[in-house]
């Protein structure tokens, strides 16, 4: 089967799985409504281990120029189908040098990485890990665009170094963020934050304790989901 063959073998196998109630639910769920952080956005009604089945079995032998056109395909579904075949692809590439390649092809991408979704599915896997021991400007000025879903890219890309048991930068970033208008970026943070308490408490308590009283509602009850519940209650009602 040709690498131009399996991007419209993808797009089938996808169609062929779409759920009438799914299709209908989905743009309430994913606000793609007017006014709607996901406006415009068109759904298939595809259920996300079907994609990722369909991602596992094209990931290997699809061209990027092909793989291009299914993460800029206006259906939301074939769009994160294309990401997760891009994660799948970087996961098997062993060298700094193709890694990059595919990073840059991310890079490039990010105009149609627009959800929650496709941004959570995606670049922490691929950014993170790349950028772990790197220098992280550039997640900086992701942070500083003033764009959803750059920004968005910029917090949870930290996850990966997190998991790895390293937070300044995802300190730093959850610092610069979390006073952002947007509440998507208040779940975001406060998630980052309690997944660094997960692994050193302190750490994170220090942080809340310096900044709990200017966050955002959400951010916090995300932050301080697993405290105990007198501790959890103490920074709810500004008792620290």
């Amino acid at each position: 089967m040709t690498s131009s063959a399996l991007n419209q073998v993808a797009v089938k196998a996808l169609k062929a799985k779409s759920d009438p109630k799914k299709k209908a639910f989905f743009p309430g769920f994913f606000k793609a409504i007017p006014g709607g952080y996901g406006e415009g956005d068109l759904f298939l009604g595809v259920k996300v281990p079907d994609q990722r089945a369909i991602a596992k079995k094209i990931f290997k032998e699809i061209s990027l120029d092909e793989l291009s056109k299914l993460i800029q395909n206006p259906y939301h579904e074939v769009r994160l189908t294309g990401l997760m075949a891009l994660v799948y692809r970087y996961e098997k590439t062993k060298s700094d040098a193709d890694q990059n390649v595919l990073v840059d092809f991310y890079l490039s991408h990010l105009d149609f990485v627009n959800n929650w979704d496709l941004v959570d599915s995606s670049c922490h896997q691929i950014l993170g890990h790349f950028y772990w021991k790197k220098e992280k400007e550039l997640f900086h000025k992701l942070a500083d665009s003033g764009h959803l879903w750059r920004q968005r890219i910029a917090i949870i890309s930290s996850y990966f170094w997190i998991k790895k048991g390293d937070f300044t930068d995802a300190l730093a970033l959850a610092e610069k963020l979390k006073n952002h208008p947007h509440d998507l970026m208040h779940k975001a943070v406060g998630w980052m934050l309690r997944e660094i308490g997960k692994r050193d408490f302190e750490t994170e308590l220090e942080f809340l304790k310096m900044h709990y009283q200017t966050m955002p509602r959400t951010a916090l009850r995300y932050a301080i989901e697993k405290f105990p519940e007198d501790l959890r209650q103490d920074f709810l009602k500004g008792r620290l």
